[in-house]
């Protein structure tokens, strides 16, 4: 199955955060999420999608991870209730507030997405 590719939207102002995100609603692609990556690019990101709002199931960790990324939770719809920047080698990150989805980009994202701001995920190919 060919992997669903979109583009997330700062909602105000329609601003493209990024353009190349991965909607990641399996359980293996939320398991493995960025582990073991080199590196992501700088328009590149991976929206975790839980099957319902949680703090739990929203939360990550950053074993494995040789890098740091932005941490977005988003709540079902679409508001961001929490950010981190998160540090590899961290056990765990747990959002304020539950979140259904869970997006992980480079740090630089956290400088166009704040609390309170809606986001928009546009689907460009699945």
């Amino acid at each position: 199955m060919k992997p669903r590719i979109g583009r997330l939207v700062r909602g105000r102002d329609n601003l493209t955060v990024l353009a190349r995100v991965q909607w990641c609603d399996s359980f293996l692609c939320r398991l493995r999420g960025l582990m073991f990556r080199r590196h992501l690019a700088s328009d590149e990101g991976l929206l975790l999608v839980e099957t319902y709002e949680s703090r739990a199931s929203s939360s990550i960790h950053m074993l494995f991870m040789a890098f740091p990324i932005a941490v977005i939770w988003i709540d079902e719809s679409f508001h961001i209730v929490d950010t981190a920047l998160a540090k590899p080698w961290r056990p765990a990150y747990v959002p304020r507030k539950p979140a259904r989805y869970t997006l992980e980009a480079v740090p630089q994202v956290l400088d166009h997405l704040s609390i309170g701001d809606v986001v928009i995920f546009e689907t460009i190919s699945s």
